[in-house]
């Protein structure tokens, strides 16, 4: 399966935000990294450089390599709506993205391997696809032998169900996906209008 495996502190520098979870290096060095990291006369960035940035830490953050990102927003793109919404709604719907907002992974990475190591159901069927896209009544649970591994169990301590979308039962460890979310119920910082403006050029 691929999936960006590279310095994880050097990406989150990159864009001074803690794109992988809490980070102890951005605390330290909140500045860019390179020799030049902290020099203050950086040149301007372009108009193409900021858009490519944005779909770059949007494609960080969801753990999404350019073609499947690719192919997301085509999908958007086709659907009625506002398409930059509409690609967030499309991502926030993906199995290891619910299984994460849902508590039952720790970090998007973790809740990924536990959809590939076969520890999901997706409405009582098993399902090893990350990148599967739910659809509003869908219900994510954890497999019957898996709900007493550690993993899951050290994620879910003290984990509250802060997300209207998502309907969490914590005693079956099984959670619905309600509907899309509204872009206001999304927290992650991203200008996805900048990313329409650079694949639509």
């Amino acid at each position: 399966m691929a999936r960006y495996t590279g310095p994880k502190s050097k990406i989150a520098r990159k864009f001074r935000e803690p794109i992988f979870g809490a980070d102890k290096s951005l605390d330290k060095k909140n500045y860019r990294p390179g020799q030049h990291g902290q020099s203050k006369r950086r040149a301007k960035q372009s108009e193409y450089g900021i858009q490519l940035m944005e779909k770059q830490k949007a494609k960080y953050t969801y753990g999404i390599l350019e073609r499947q990102f690719r192919n997301i927003f085509d999908k958007a793109s086709r659907k009625g709506g506002v398409t930059g919404v509409v690609l967030l709604q499309l991502i926030e719907s993906r199995l290891d993205n619910v299984v994460y907002r849902l508590g039952i992974g720790k970090t998007r990475n973790q809740a990924r391997q536990l959809v590939s190591h076969r520890h999901i159901l997706v409405n009582g069927d098993l399902v090893n696809i990350p990148s599967y896209m739910l659809k509003p009544g869908d219900v994510v649970s954890v497999r019957e032998r898996s709900k007493s591994l550690e993993i899951i169990t050290d994620s879910l301590e003290g984990t509250v169900n802060r997300f209207s979308w998502l309907d969490f039962d914590r005693s079956a460890l099984s959670g619905k996906f309600m509907s899309y979310p509204e872009r206001s119920d999304i927290p992650e910082n991203i200008n996805e209008q900048l990313i329409v403006e650079l694949y639509s050029k």
